[in-house]
């Protein structure tokens, strides 16, 4: 199955959304109908670009929109996008998320002592060719690292695009150092300082920083999988005092949620109307120096 954007309005502006559409040119959520596993050996996986490289707008899945379209997070009403902290620019990696995953913000991870984000799982994909925002890559899974964010396990999958001329050669999380060499130090720095030049401090690692395996990061896999499918059976419900999630879908036949095409909130999902990104103030270009030593 193949899937394109269905982009609607402006990048960098408030009403800008990436709706995604199948080989049929029919709206899905990428959230829910889109699978997890890309391949029936369950090896490979659907990787959902959210953010490319070496771009800084804060873009993400909804939780909160019907389909799930990708849009720009906001703060007080503003677009966010995030500071460059020298040595980085942007995200330094394609940075997205897993479909039907959901880390769950009632459940209290036993390794982490936290409980998760409310998110599907986040990737970083660390192949050579940069990404765009709406593209579904198929990747292995190489390991993991667990921020903690706020008091919250935030999951963050190392993966790699099954094009990638490096793909066979990375296996586990020891293939990335060896072949990428300072590529895992840098990622566990970028997470721990880039929210400070915000005035918000330093972002904690469960593991002390360690990234986990291959082994470990299927198993985080395979958990968040489960509770994405209470969540989209009716097991328990998609909206409580720690979550409020749109589960509707297009496709999911054991989903009390599944949507019909003649459905209100089917043929209301906007057209196509891409139009020419907007400026981005050139405020976001600065480079902000932060002393500190990577924790690895």
């Amino acid at each position: 199955m193949s899937y394109k954007p269905r982009v609607v309005g402006a990048p960098n502006s408030l009403d800008h959304r990436v709706f995604f559409e199948n080989q049929d040119g029919k709206v899905v959520s990428p959230f829910h109908d889109i699978p997890l596993y890309a391949n029936a050996e369950k090896t490979l996986f659907n990787f959902v670009v959210e953010i490319p490289r070496w771009s800084n707008a804060k873009l993400e899945i909804s939780k909160d929109e019907p389909f799930n379209p990708i849009k720009q997070d906001t703060k007080k009403g503003k677009l966010r996008f995030v500071k460059n902290v020298f040595p980085h620019h942007g995200y330094i990696w394609n940075y997205g998320a897993l479909p039907q995953t959901w880390e769950d913000p009632t459940h209290v991870h036993p390794d982490t002592k936290a409980v998760g984000d409310n998110d599907p799982l986040d990737a970083v994909e660390i192949g050579e060719t940069v990404g765009y925002t709406g593209q579904v890559k198929q990747v292995k899974i190489l390991g993991t690292m667990a921020l903690l964010d706020e008091g919250e396990t935030d999951w963050k999958l190392i993966v790699i695009d099954v094009n990638d001329p490096l793909a066979p050669k990375l296996n586990d999380i020891e293939d990335v150092e060896k072949h990428l060499p300072g590529l895992l130090r840098a990622t566990n720095e970028w997470f721990r300082i880039y929210k400070i030049p915000d005035g918000k401090p330093e972002n904690n690692f469960a593991f002390n920083g360690e990234a986990k395996n291959k082994k470990y990061a299927l198993e985080v896999v395979q958990e968040t999988h489960e509770a994405w499918k209470k969540l989209i059976t009716g097991a328990i419900p998609n909206k409580a005092e720690k979550y409020d999630i749109q589960t509707g879908n297009l496709t999911l036949s054991d989903s009390p949620y599944k949507v019909g095409e003649s459905d209100a909130a089917y043929t209301s999902l906007p057209a196509a109307s891409p139009k020419p990104a907007n400026p981005i103030d050139s405020s976001i270009d600065k480079w902000y120096y932060i002393s500190g030593q990577p924790k690895v």
